[in-house]
């Protein structure tokens, strides 16, 4: 803004004007605490937490996700309140079987959350200020993976609370009923670990946004209604080792197995795993194999990129 000829200080006629003035504003070295690689972790951990559900962004962003979580928790409630007017003595929905009837839900949250974690910062090429912090890919990678595993647990997690509130409301058996919620956490912590590694290599693998959700979409249907063809099939002709193996193809159905051979939960498939020790070790190290294969995949992927 130019300065009024008559603010001016009065001087000599033909004096030059005066010139620039350097003030001391009192820059000082930082003599705090250096919190470190471990802070930066944490702080990336809860932002990007937050982000999924939308907290810390515009409103519109708080929208999908928080009516998906309303769409997880209405057959819960609807359960439950069907449970105690009619007085059941058993919960209608198992806690191990409510992410299988939900798993529509759980997938667009998957699709809608997982490139929002990992292709962004690709997209509007922001990871390179992530590195230039004490901050490695490998600190990057495990809080944007344990992010997203603790946004699905979450989700999913809350009805099961809901239902296992309901069974005591309704005066059911506290020791089965505990017994039964606590094998279905086991089996949300293994879902949310699965599929937030298939989501999140599939979301890295592209900077948009709409490709890294219908490509996520279409993998968890696909891989869903083809292991359903499959089993089908190999079922009727009286294959059932064969129909039971296959739910290894899917991310619902490998975990579902996990449930059934480690947990004694009940199948909510065609056929379940065949019930034997190689038929526990194929769905437990197959899920382990997919978990570590993916974040392997992840660290990968961003080291290609950094070094790019």
């Amino acid at each position: 803004m130019p300065v009024p000829r008559e603010a001016l200080p009065a001087g000599p006629v033909g004096a030059a004007a005066p010139g620039g003035v350097i003030h001391d504003i009192g820059y000082r070295n930082y003599d705090g605490a250096r919190l470190g690689r471990a802070y930066i972790l944490r702080s990336l951990y809860v932002q990007s937490l937050r982000s999924t559900y939308g907290l810390g962004r515009s409103a519109k962003s708080k929208v999908l996700p928080f009516l998906l979580a309303g769409a997880m928790l209405l057959p819960a409630v609807i359960v439950v309140a069907v449970m105690m007017f009619a007085r059941l003595q058993d919960l209608p929905l198992p806690y191990e079987r409510y992410f299988v009837v939900t798993q529509a839900v759980i997938g667009i949250f998957v699709a809608s959350q997982a490139p929002q974690l990992f292709s962004r910062d690709l997209r509007f090429r922001t990871i390179t200020l992530y590195f230039s912090r004490p901050l490695t890919r490998l600190d990057y990678v495990t809080a944007k993976f344990a992010a997203l595993a603790t946004s699905i647990a979450i989700l999913v997690l809350a009805p099961l609370i809901v239902l296992y509130a309901g069974t005591l409301l309704a005066k059911l058996s506290f020791g089965e009923q505990t017994k039964n919620f606590a094998a279905g956490l086991a089996g949300v912590v293994v879902l949310a670990l699965v599929l937030a590694g298939v989501g999140g290599v599939i979301a890295s693998l592209t900077t948009r946004r709409g490709f890294g959700v219908a490509a996520i979409i279409t993998v968890l249907v696909l891989s869903y209604s083809g292991v359903t063809i499959a089993s089908g099939i190999a079922q009727s002709e009286n294959n059932t080792t064969l129909a039971g193996y296959f739910g290894l193809l899917s991310p619902i159905t490998l975990v579902d197995g996990v449930q059934v051979t480690a947990f004694g939960a009940e199948y909510s498939g065609v056929i379940p795993p065949p019930d034997t020790t190689v038929g526990l070790l194929a769905f437990v190290l197959t899920a382990a194999a997919v978990v570590v294969g993916s974040f392997g995949l992840l660290l990968l992927r961003y080291r290609t990129v950094a070094n790019a």
